[in-house]
């Protein structure tokens, strides 16, 4: 049978308020929070209480006028630009910044907060009686526990390297605590999605009220995401594996509506986890990421030039020297995905209150289709839509680009990628690129496919830092020559934030990474 959980149903997180103005500044042991933990209803509401903290502005979060949070990292990439420098992203890009940037501090600090508030709902949950909460919820709540603990500490290990790893309660007297190693910490990420995995339900067994909590499905595939960014092709392969061997999760019909608010794609059985957002559901733009202008599409998430001309033609074929590509009629005989992800000047964007059409009056003359509100009410800037975290069509390409890279070149891989290609009806590899394909020739395709399928979805830094093809996208982004954008490549620098000034000054075992030296 279901799992149960219903003393607080999944709307307590949803409309669950975490703005940037309440976090506790001084210090990391400052971001747990003392709460009375004496039923299974305060049980729930304390993992309601991490749950709330991935919706912060820096991490999946984000507002009207900004645009810092994980769903917006394509930002660092040659796949769009932010015009917004200010808010991160672009200044980051051109170099004009330091560990006192404030996006540094407020994404390492978030993160903090909610391996705070995972490490005392564990320690209390975990001393919690049988008379207070029975053994099914409790194993239940502490896998969502140890699956957000893991995310966030995944979020440090990917973009600050090296950086403490906080798995107790810290007090003002233990806080000062030194930096662990990048390998550190994706060990204990993949510890805890291992306990994670064991104590989760599968997703055909967990409620529907409770749609949005962590499944197997969720640490598994995190585990996948994990062991590919270190090179752990085998591990990566199996862990994608199982996700698949679920027998749960699917592609959604629909590749443009799977975005959009008005679609029923967001509980789809596509959607691996993802963070949940309501239109309205608070009196502030602090918690959303979806909403848009009225005069034209979110400036903050420009589509650059280069990733526009690298969707193929409707045949599989690039569009240099394709008799299908029209310059004049860029958007026809193109695959499908670009359609539904980058709008072109005359393109309808706003459907209500009113009808509006792009102008193209954005620096780099697109705008952002995929994840933007269709809809603009001026009392109300806010977005609905969920982001999706981890989605099917991702693990089928993990696990193919896993497998290419453990030296396999069978038919499984062509199946997997032929899978995705299939919802938007591009062609076959066999029909396109051929058979008896090269490793190097399966690589150059999955990574394209995980570009055009992937896009705006926040994964492309991860891509191309893992890959080692961070300067070639630099390159990509200063040949594009939008007008007044200025991307300096800075190695390491370009690939990594630096541990965050604040912390350095009020930790003296802290010390900053090397490459920020």
């Amino acid at each position: 049978m279901k799992i149960r959980i219903t003393l607080i149903i999944i709307t307590a997180f949803l409309i669950c308020s975490c703005s940037d103005d309440f976090l506790e500044r001084e210090s990391k042991s400052q971001l747990s929070e003392e709460n009375v933990w004496n039923s299974a209803s305060d049980a729930q509401m304390g993992i309601n209480g991490v749950y709330a903290v991935l919706k912060s502005r820096t991490l999946y979060g984000g507002n009207f006028s900004g645009s810092s949070g994980l769903p917006t990292y394509d930002n660092f990439t040659d796949n769009s630009f932010n015009q917004y420098k200010y808010h991160g992203a672009g200044h980051y890009v051109e170099g004009n910044v330091d560990p006192s940037t404030s996006l540094f501090d407020s994404f390492w600090t978030n993160n903090y907060k909610g391996i705070a508030r995972a490490n005392t709902a564990l320690k209390e949950i975990g001393e919690m009686s049988a008379e207070l909460i029975s053994d099914e919820i409790k194993k239940e709540l502490e896998g969502q526990a140890y699956f957000l603990r893991a995310l966030f500490n995944f979020n440090l290990a990917v973009y600050y390297i090296d950086a403490p790893l906080v798995t107790d309660i810290l007090t003002l007297e233990t806080s000062n605590v030194a930096k662990n190693t990048q390998a550190e910490l994706f060990a204990q990420v993949e510890t805890d999605l291992l306990m994670a995995v064991e104590y989760l339900s599968t997703p055909q067994m967990l409620d529907n009220a409770l749609f949005g909590y962590a499944t197997k499905g969720s640490a598994y595939a995190l585990l996948a995401r994990t062991a590919l960014f270190q090179n752990k092709y085998e591990a990566a392969a199996g862990y994608a594996k199982q996700v698949i061997d679920l027998d749960f999760y699917g592609l959604y019909s629909d590749y443009e509506t799977l975005f959009s608010e008005l679609s029923d794609a967001e509980q789809s059985n596509e959607i691996v986890f993802s963070v949940r957002f309501l239109s309205g559901e608070s009196s502030l733009s602090t918690e959303s990421f979806s909403s848009t202008f009225t005069g034209k599409p979110r400036v903050m998430e420009q589509p650059m030039k280069n990733v526009v001309e690298d969707y193929y033609c409707t045949d599989g074929l690039p569009i240099k020297g394709n008799s299908l590509y029209n310059k004049k009629k860029p958007k026809e005989n193109r695959d499908p995905r670009l359609i539904s992800s980058v709008y072109f000047k005359g393109d309808l964007f706003l459907v209500s209150p009113k009808r509006v059409n792009f102008k193209g009056n954005t620096k780099t003359k697109y705008g952002k289709k995929k994840y933007t509100k269709k809809n603009s009410d001026i009392k109300n800037n806010q977005g609905g839509q969920d982001f999706y975290v981890i989605r099917y069509a991702d693990v089928l390409l993990m696990r193919a680009e896993a497998l290419i890279e453990s030296g396999e070149t069978g038919q499984e891989i062509y199946d997997l990628i032929n899978l995705v290609r299939k919802r938007v009806s591009m062609p076959k590899i066999e029909d396109v690129e051929g058979t008896g394909l090269s490793k190097d020739q399966l690589r150059e395709i999955v990574r394209h496919e995980r570009r055009v399928e992937l896009a705006f979805e926040g994964l492309r830094f991860y891509d191309l830092k893992r890959w080692g093809t961070m300067e070639e996208a630099y390159q990509r982004m200063i040949g594009d020559n939008v007008d007044g954008y200025n991307p300096l490549y800075r190695g390491g620098k370009s690939e990594a934030f630096p541990i965050p000034q604040t912390e350095l000054d009020v930790n003296k075992n802290l010390t900053q990474n090397d490459i920020w030296k």
